[in-house]
């Protein structure tokens, strides 16, 4: 069983871990998904959706990211399953057929748990899934705490004309509304955005923008920013780049399970989006 707890640790907590470790941090492994293009114009319409977990941005220096439970948010609001991933050694793929004219959502949603129970005078550690949280709770447990994360890591790519309809926030988790599209973003344009919680705007919240090429600038050149009283954002992006977008609720929630003196159960929530600046 250990061993199984183990492998679980690996294949879902540690995600969570750096998700939550990452927000406001200049330098740090941070998980990301990065399209070939967020606009793609040819007549039979693909791209291919790179994941990995890297200390440089958009660089494959650490781990794949485990893709499996991707979904796809298509232009008509539809959304479905994504294609099945191929993992390397360093980063993941999909190919994504974009059939239909319009913007597409490319998101990867997990909720994980961290906690610890008691089997008479034996405390017991876990990280894994929730689902695999309630199996492996022994009857009779005791000192149950358990710390369950929701994190979102997302991408935007349109098909030939940009739509909104792929952006609609599912009301679930921590969410990035953008009220500027996407994938018409330009340098020294300025780009406006909701962070809403389960549905509900999230004021002062602190989150960060980090452009890619860090290996080339040796500074992470991380732009912070808070939301206002209304849980929006107003902001210009600099240059022309990918950028990678970090938020976590709460802002500094520490590592960890809950503590053995905390509450029964606490919340945290994470999110990262990749976003593309095009030239003036």
């Amino acid at each position: 069983m250990q061993n199984s707890l183990h492998s679980s640790f690996v294949k879902h907590g540690v995600l969570g871990l750096i998700l939550l470790a990452t927000a406001g941090v200049a330098s740090a492994h941070r998980p990301w998904m990065l399209p070939t293009s967020t606009i793609v114009e040819t007549k039979e319409a693909w791209v291919t959706i790179d994941g990995a977990v890297s200390e440089g941005l958009f660089d494959f220096d650490h781990m794949p990211l485990r893709m499996d439970g991707v979904t796809v948010t298509a232009p008509d609001g539809t959304t479905a399953a994504g294609p099945a991933a191929v993992t390397g050694k360093l980063r993941s793929s999909i190919d994504l057929p974009l059939p239909k004219e319009g913007t597409y959502r490319i998101a990867l949603v997990s909720t994980n748990v961290m906690g610890s129970y008691k089997v008479g005078e034996d405390v017991k550690r876990f990280r894994g899934s929730e689902a695999d949280f309630a199996k492996q709770l022994p009857a009779g447990a005791q000192d149950v705490r358990k710390t369950v994360t929701h994190q979102r890591i997302e991408t935007f790519v349109t098909a030939h004309k940009t739509n909104d309809a792929a952006l609609k926030p599912t009301n679930a988790g921590l969410e990035m509304v953008p009220l500027t599209h996407p994938n018409d973003l330009r340098a020294n344009e300025t780009m406006r955005v909701r962070f809403l919680l389960d549905g509900k705007p999230l004021p002062n919240l602190p989150f960060s923008l980090v452009p890619g090429g860090v290996r080339y600038r040796g500074v992470a050149g991380e732009i912070r920013l808070t939301t206002d009283a209304k849980g929006e954002a107003s902001f210009k992006l600099p240059a022309a780049n990918m950028y990678w977008m970090n938020a976590a609720y709460p802002p500094n929630p520490g590592k960890g399970p809950a503590p053995d003196n905390g509450p029964a159960e606490s919340k945290r929530y994470a999110y990262t989006a990749t976003l593309e600046a095009l030239p003036e």
